[in-house]
């Protein structure tokens, strides 16, 4: 969603809010695009938050309110893991651990065509983006970026899936200034996607390096940065 604005009040960022609460007026404010991720609305010529949570900002000029839960609200341009739940003509019905199932074009993929559409089983897991998720409707997915390039999205083979809290997928995100997979990545060799939804998807050269990988991220939840670190250096040290 965009709105026309100025940049969000710093004061406002990285706090905490709760619903109801007004973080923008956009009366007292110069003209400029900012997207609204979840968790905020515009009610007339304010900016309210829906959830209880912490403000944040990403460059160019997105905010969105910040909470750790399970259930997953879809917001446009989010990049998810899907599960293929059934396949149709013209699409595949995909869960994302929103409230409705999601669609997928069977030709939302780079180069698609009507002779190369992909055929993928129940069960496939998936990384997608996003395209739009309007209340009262059915999201809509893709395989490409917004310049109708793969980008790594598609089909996710091998590996472990793994359920995580909204809030840790987004601290997962914040790599490479997120401590654990910091650390990980220079002992381990190994592959990540995070998807917004809560769900993680790890690939690596074992099985126990994918799985001291997984124990080490769902740990990692409720520990600060310096937590992190021992704890990861003491589950490389049983493996070792």
């Amino acid at each position: 969603m965009e709105k026309k604005a100025a940049a969000l009040p710093s004061k406002f960022v990285d706090q905490l809010v709760v619903p109801g609460d007004v973080v923008l007026d956009l009366t007292t404010l110069a003209n400029s695009t900012i997207k609204l991720g979840g968790g905020l609305r515009q009610e007339c010529d304010t900016i309210t938050a829906m959830k209880a949570g912490v403000l944040r900002f990403a460059k160019p000029n997105k905010y969105w309110v910040e909470s750790s839960q399970k259930r997953y609200v879809p917001c446009a341009e989010d990049h998810v893991l899907g599960i293929v739940v059934d396949t149709k003509a013209d699409n595949f019905l995909v869960d994302i651990k929103g409230p409705a199932i999601a669609f997928l074009p069977v030709l939302a993929f780079e180069g698609g065509t009507r002779r190369n559409i992909p055929k993928f089983e129940v069960g496939t897991l998936l990384y997608v983006r996003v395209v739009k998720a309007n209340t009262g409707m059915n999201p809509e997915l893709s395989c490409m970026d917004a310049n109708g390039k793969a980008s790594g999205f598609g089909i996710l083979k091998d590996g472990y899936m793994f359920e995580s809290s909204t809030g840790l997928s987004r601290m997962l995100l914040s790599s490479p200034t997120c401590p654990v997979l910091e650390i990980l990545g220079k002992k381990l060799s190994f592959e990540i996607a995070v998807g917004l939804n809560g769900r993680v998807w790890v690939n690596g050269a074992s099985p126990s390096s994918v799985i001291l990988v997984a124990n080490a991220i769902m740990n990692s939840e409720t520990l600060s940065g310096a937590q992190q670190r021992i704890m990861v250096e003491k589950l490389l040290q049983r493996v070792q």
